[in-house]
């Protein structure tokens, strides 16, 4: 192997050059798909490569363009349990898609905010360990995207940002999502509602939950801080909350959960005090997990399109890297209700 990429039978850089009577610079240029070099130039150069047998490698490549050829993706420690919760190994599939179709390689980081783990992912992209992130949720006094921003570096966010840099990021509508599945509840007659918040330091939370706010206000009726209730985003998350909930002598006719598995958790806890789901309590959820499906009743909830927010914030990653200064890019993606049995 030489330098620059995997030679066949002795083939080297300065055989490529030789024989498409262009210098070796000319060759690594070529390789880095600089683009000074005009496409005839490119077009003879490739060609002599594949007669010769000659395939610059990844290494090579990165070494040539002084890039890693890798996408970063930071998800926050502050979901522990984050791969047990389907919505991360679906955007994780989704950004991987995009990467394979060019030939990038993922990182996969966490953060919990602190300082020297701000400090951690800012130096793995000056390093150039990669070449731009993913942040896979964002928190209410996030330090980190305000770093990306300061240092140009190219990032997407999926979710919404709380500050006031602009920045690139993808989302579904999760207030007016929320308001949708609020408006259902009460629609169906359960009108005392509480809340599984999930963390209440993730935007996404708080944005779910100010849709549940805004229709409750709409309808004049109370918003019961008492029955708001916040845990981790796990199954057990939801059982503890709506334990805790009732517990407390807290009655309630809906529940409504930022998230499927808060949603499916608590419809454990209500069935072993013997509580008819749908029926004495009706329950939604968020995100339309495969777990929403298979759990009797049928959960009722609203279905975002983890995917394809994955892929779609990859592919305005590779724009921002190939750009020549950031470009905030901004999409929305359409989020549905999906009503079963269980409201």
């Amino acid at each position: 192997m030489t330098a620059l990429g995997v030679r066949a039978m002795g083939v080297t850089i300065i055989d490529v050059a030789r024989s498409a009577r262009v210098s070796p610079s000319t060759v690594s240029r070529v390789i880095a798909d600089h683009p000074r070099i005009s496409q005839t130039t490119k077009d003879k150069v490739r060609q002599a490569m594949r007669e010769l047998g000659y395939y610059p490698n990844a290494i090579a490549r990165s070494l040539v363009n002084q890039t890693s050829n890798s996408l970063g993706v930071i998800r926050s420690r502050i979901t522990e349990q984050a791969f047990s919760n389907p919505f991360f190994p679906d955007v994780i599939r989704g950004i991987s898609s995009v990467a394979r179709q060019h030939h990038l390689s993922l990182v996969l980081s966490t953060n919990s905010g602190t300082s020297s783990e701000d400090l951690e992912c800012l130096n793995m992209l000056r390093q150039r360990q990669v070449d731009g992130v993913v942040l896979l949720a964002s928190h209410r006094d996030d330090q980190l995207i305000p770093a990306l921003a300061d240092e140009e570096f190219p990032f997407v966010l999926i979710g919404r940002h709380a500050g006031p840099e602009a920045i690139s990021w993808v989302n579904n509508d999760n207030v007016a999502a929320a308001r949708e599945a609020a408006e259902l509840l009460l629609q169906r007659g359960f009108e005392r509602v509480a809340c599984l918040a999930g963390d209440p330091d993730l935007v996404v939370s708080i944005d779910r939950m100010q849709g549940y706010v805004e229709v409750l206000t709409a309808h004049g009726l109370e918003v019961d801080e008492d029955l708001i209730a916040y845990s981790d985003f796990s199954l057990d998350g939801g059982y503890q909350a709506v334990k805790g909930l009732l517990g407390k002598g807290k009655a309630f006719t809906g529940l409504f959960c930022v998230d499927d598995l808060l949603a499916v958790g608590a419809i454990r806890a209500l069935q072993e005090l013997g509580v008819r789901v749908g029926t004495d309590v009706g329950v939604i959820g968020f995100n339309d997990t495969v777990l929403g499906a298979c759990i009797d009743p049928p959960l009722t909830t609203v279905r975002v399109p983890i995917y394809e927010l994955g892929q779609a914030a990859a592919e305005i990653l590779v724009e921002q890297i190939h750009a020549t200064g950031p470009i905030p890019n901004h999409r929305i993606l359409p989020a549905q209700l999906v009503v079963r049995q269980s409201c």
